[in-house]
């Protein structure tokens, strides 16, 4: 994975001081909420896939996966209304519980899909009738007709997370706050898996398969005090011990666990719940 630009700037910039005002707009104070919406890309690493069926047992090993951004960007596909989780999405509401600290929900609608026709190492066995039966010990070419496995609807990660902001410039009147952020949470996977697989009918359902860590920094503007721009790269680890393979009723798990990196590009905005409230 390429190193984070964002985190070279976010450490650079932190040695900024920029002078405040006595009285001003603050974004992250106590009391203050935001959501947020956006989109993203990301990057997997290698992983080790086992499945375990009535008739079969096997491991896959070092296998690549790719995300799957919904191209070429359209208004159709990334801001009509009944179509905003086609492509690679981001959700947080967050809330500050204390000056510059927030807590925030949200998820992180990514997709994964196995790279097709990629040789990789085997091992194990496949009772079923069919081309494939037999016992794999060596190179094995993941071609379409023998394994399809993707998490594209998606690879939902739902998760809290705790944000700390700092502030880099504060302009007059209001008209443009820049801000770091650091971050840093936990979650489940709740993925709807896609496997064709020994012509078994397929999983087309959502499903708690694991839980999720992360870790991320970030760069905010604001505008005239309620509009936000943020842009984040996240790292974390994903490890999903039960994914549903096939239709309810058939036996079929398999398990992985890998390293993310995201970067995501979100727009939203945020005010005060207590308006009231005066920002000192």
């Amino acid at each position: 994975m390429k190193n984070s630009i964002i985190i070279t700037i976010f450490f650079l910039a932190g040695k900024i001081a920029f002078a405040q005002q006595k009285t001003f707009y603050n974004d992250h104070k106590k009391g203050q909420f935001f959501i947020l919406w956006g989109w993203n890309r990301a990057y997997y690493t290698r992983s080790t896939i086992s499945f375990k069926g009535d008739d079969y047992q096997f491991k896959l090993y070092n296998v690549r996966a790719q995300d799957r951004p919904s191209l070429p960007i359209t208004f159709h596909d990334y801001l009509q209304f009944n179509r905003l989780t086609i492509p690679q999405t981001n959700f947080r509401a967050g809330y500050f519980i204390k000056n510059n600290l927030a807590f925030t929900l949200g998820e992180d609608h990514m997709k994964y899909v196995m790279e097709k026709n990629q040789t990789v190492i085997m091992k194990g066995f496949i009772n079923r009738d069919g081309p494939y039966k037999g016992t794999y010990d060596g190179d094995k070419g993941l071609t379409p007709d023998f394994l399809k496995f993707e998490h594209t609807n998606g690879l939902n990660y739902i998760n809290a997370e705790a944000e700390k902001y700092f502030l880099w410039y504060h302009s007059k009147n209001n008209i443009c706050i820049i801000s770091g952020m650091l971050g840093t949470g936990a979650g489940v996977l709740f993925p709807r898996t896609d496997v064709t697989f020994l012509n078994y009918e397929r999983n087309d359902r959502f499903h708690v398969s694991g839980f999720g860590l992360s870790a991320k920094a970030g760069v905010q503007l604001t505008l005239f005090k309620y509009f936000v721009i943020k842009i984040e790269d996240k790292y974390g680890y994903i490890n999903m011990p039960d994914i549903v393979l096939h239709k309810k009723g058939i036996p079929g798990r398999s398990k992985q666990a890998f390293v993310f990196t995201q970067m995501n590009v979100m727009v939203g905005g945020t005010f005060p719940l207590n308006k009231t409230r005066k920002h000192n």
